[in-house]
């Protein structure tokens, strides 16, 4: 992470000839916002004195408590590699802060900032690298994306160069120039579907770089006439779109998840962490899967996980133990879904694997068959649990675990639930065209 001081950034913003700083912020569902401005009010913004009216942001406060001030932080200034008639353009992701100079409770970014703060205080820094899948379509005249893809290809498949391809190569390019340290680039099992993966930092960075990421490909897809979407089932038949995140933790440089005496060299903190996020895990899930298009990724079939369980050896439980040791051990979270917020994401699993370590709660055995051939009777033997299997259970999930609803502040819960409730009641509300084949003509 660049260490900058105000002078530093007025000076490069001088030097790069840069016309415009975009200052983001991320709202309570995981959306990027922004407030643009000219570079001549780049020093109010740094002196914190920028301010936006927080009651036109879904989920922010009340007409009467309206004014918000964004805080810059000043380590994620970077200049956007490509250019524009105006000239180039810079950001900075901000905090929100109340008019009275607190910190805003339902801004996401401040809800992980907590939650780190409760991990430092136990000795801890997180470490998070995700895993984000998206599809590429095309996109008719009008610019509006389709549903057609630009290939039939599967997993780690090669072949000539096309739009999606020429699309991915250009944006590990621009992520490079942007910071990004890129480990693995490739086609995904599905036609038209993608992953980039870069390397792990800390739980903030690694939250900033993925709303980083998810604008990049989206702005580059354009650029080659592409719609990029990270909705997590846009196809039926086929894999959906998954992000997940590997999680570890830290103290003084120390990985304090390997333990090499350990059994399958994980420590007693490794095993408490992974307990606290399998207690925790339904009710995680309305965070870390939160539409209702998100429980149609997690079904039987299509390698996203349904069971509440853990293994090293296979791919079908919640939780994967990856086969690396020493500095990479780590516990990698397989439900979430790349339209999550990754700032609340990362704040639940961490809270969940901080009161595992709290407690001392001891995980299951693993689980090193394959669970989708399971039967229900091997399953209950082996006190393995499903998921949450819509977005209205697991809201109620959410509600009943104090720790993890707690953990978004009362602010954010119940801005989230009443909007997610509305969500969901409007969608069974809907008659969808898979009825109309079903039954038009039969009854």
């Amino acid at each position: 992470m660049a260490k900058y001081t105000k002078q530093d950034i007025l000076r490069i913003c001088k030097e790069q000839q840069v016309q415009f700083i975009r200052l983001q912020f991320t709202d309570i569902f995981g959306t990027l916002k922004n407030v643009a401005i000219t570079v001549k009010q780049l020093g109010k913004a740094l002196d914190n004195e920028i301010m936006f009216d927080g009651s036109s942001i879904e989920g922010f406060v009340r007409i009467e408590e309206s004014d918000m001030i964004l805080h810059p932080d000043l380590s994620t200034f970077v200049i956007y590699p490509w250019t524009a008639e105006e000239g180039y353009a810079a950001r900075l992701i901000c905090d929100v802060y109340n008019s009275d100079g607190t910190p805003f409770p339902g801004c996401p970014r401040n809800t992980l900032r907590r939650v780190l703060k409760e991990a430092e205080e136990m000795g801890y820094t997180m470490q998070a690298g995700p895993e984000a899948e998206f599809f590429l379509f095309h996109t008719d005249p009008e610019g509006k994306s389709t549903m057609y893809t630009h290939d039939q290809a599967g997993y780690f498949d090669l072949g000539p160069v096309d739009r999606g391809e020429g699309a991915r190569r250009e944006m590990c390019l621009v992520l490079e120039e942007m910071g990004f340290e890129i480990e693995a680039s490739h086609h995904e099992t599905a036609p038209g579907q993608h992953e980039i993966d870069f390397k792990y930092k800390d739980a903030l960075t690694t939250a900033d770089n993925i709303m980083t990421f998810k604008m990049v490909v989206r702005f580059i897809a354009k650029q080659h006439d592409l719609h990029a979407t990270f909705m997590p089932k846009p196809l039926y038949g086929v894999a959906g779109s998954g992000m997940h995140l590997n999680q570890s933790l830290f103290i003084n440089g120390d990985n304090v998840f390997y333990d090499r005496d350990g059994k399958l060299q994980l420590s007693k903190e490794a095993y408490y962490y992974m307990g606290g996020l399998l207690l925790h895990a339904p009710a995680i899930t309305a965070i870390t899967n939160p539409l209702v298009n998100s429980y149609k990724r997690l079904t039987a079939g299509y390698e996203a996980p349904v069971y509440i369980a853990w293994s090293a050896q296979n791919r079908s439980p919640l939780i994967r133990v990856p086969s690396k040791r020493g500095s990479a051990t780590r516990l990698e979270f397989r439900s979430p879904d790349p339209s999550c917020n990754p700032y609340l994401a990362l704040a639940v699993l961490l809270k969940a694997g901080l009161d595992g370590i709290r407690r001392k709660i001891t995980p299951p055995p693993p689980v090193n068959r394959n669970i989708y051939e399971m039967t229900a009777e091997e399953r209950d033997a082996d006190c393995i649990r499903c998921l949450p299997n819509n977005l209205y259970n697991a809201l109620e999930a959410l509600n009943q675990d104090k720790l993890i609803r707690d953990t978004l502040s009362d602010h954010s819960y119940n801005r989230y639930r009443e909007a997610k409730l509305i969500e969901w009641n409007e969608y069974k509300m809907q008659v969808h065209q898979w009825e109309l084949d079903q039954y038009l003509n039969k009854f």
